[in-house]
């Protein structure tokens, strides 16, 4: 298993070489260093030499990709793109366009993401695989049907509305949660009650259904039939059996969602106002900060790739007869 997650992790090298490309790419089609310098500067008419001095100041006065200029290997180290990116690699994240430290900036905005996105995936899952199993047991009665159509409605609301509803019942209309904001220590529960239960009923339409769906297909398999036949009560069955069983689709999609534990909701917290990093790459997107949005997405690729080897990971601890070489 070691040799399979060192060839794993070799593996993921070229593909985030590949997205930093793109994204540098993507980000400076839209964006000269020109316009970065423009916006930040704060002026409509601003000097060239002013344009040129912030630039010199952050790095952004030398060509993106290839120094046609410089000789040897400068032609590919003194860019933009190699001192800007290549740092990355080493968790070595630098500072934004208006001079903070991002790794400080994340330090102190991953507590946030983690104290609403924890309690909602730990009391989604709860609920979740809770009523699918209900749903399960009492199949093609009233319960299941009746379920089901619950489900459907829940899909079919739009997270907004989630959103404000629930800040304008609780919050507003029976004052029992702040409607926005965010404090240190204990006095956060108050703040994140909220967010996370918005967060847990949101994910019941879909989260229910697909769990749904994968107890009632391992309900016809033949190890559940000769459960049955042996005399097993029904409960037994579904939990002991079918519930074990179905864990394995059911953990690859915890695993592979663990990124965003850690790079929070975008939505959520900009709504109610969470200094996370989901408001973080927000507020980066919208003044610009490439250098912000460079890094959010470089961990979002480093945590994503993480979550895939566990997934494999996690495969050989729910089912003994995967192994892997």
């Amino acid at each position: 298993m070691f040799a399979y997650i060192v060839r794993r992790a070799i593996y993921a090298i070229p593909i985030l070489i590949g997205i930093n490309i793109i994204t540098f790419y993507l980000f400076f089609v839209v964006n000269s260093p020109d316009d970065m310098a423009r916006l930040h500067l704060g002026m409509k008419h601003v000097t060239g030499e002013a344009i040129q001095k912030w630039k010199a100041s952050h790095g952004y006065d030398k060509p993106l990709l290839l120094n046609g200029d410089a000789g040897g290997l400068g032609r590919v180290t003194d860019t933009i793109f190699f001192e800007k990116s290549v740092r990355l690699f080493a968790f070595d994240f630098g500072f934004s366009d208006d001079g903070r430290d991002i790794s400080y900036d994340i330090s102190q905005r991953m507590l946030p993401s983690l104290a609403i996105a924890i309690p909602a995936l730990l009391l989604g899952l709860l609920v979740n695989i809770t009523f699918a199993l209900l749903m399960a047991f009492f199949r093609g009665t009233y319960i299941d049907t009746w379920g089901v159509i619950l489900c459907v409605v829940l899909m079919s609301v739009s997270g907004m509305f989630y959103i404000i509803g629930g800040q304008f019942l609780l919050a507003k209309l029976f004052r029992l949660v702040p409607i926005s904001g965010f404090a240190g220590g204990i006095a956060a529960i108050k703040f994140v009650v909220l967010p996370v239960l918005i967060g847990v009923v949101s994910g019941i339409g879909s989260g229910s259904r697909l769990y749904r769906t994968f107890f009632l297909e391992e309900t016809g398999k033949d190890y559940v039939r000769t459960a049955r036949a042996k005399g097993l009560a029904e409960s037994l069955v579904l939990f002991r059996h079918i519930l074990r069983n179905a864990l394995i689709p059911i953990v690859t999609g915890v695993v592979v969602i663990l990124p965003l534990l850690f790079l929070g909701s975008l939505l959520t917290e900009s709504f109610f106002a969470i200094p996370g990093l989901g408001s973080y790459t927000i507020d980066a997107i919208r003044n610009q900060d490439f250098a912000i949005v460079r890094v959010m997405v470089f961990l979002g690729s480093v945590l994503y790739i993480i979550g895939l080897i566990l997934v494999d990971v996690a495969y050989t601890v729910v089912d003994p007869r995967v192994r892997l070489a």
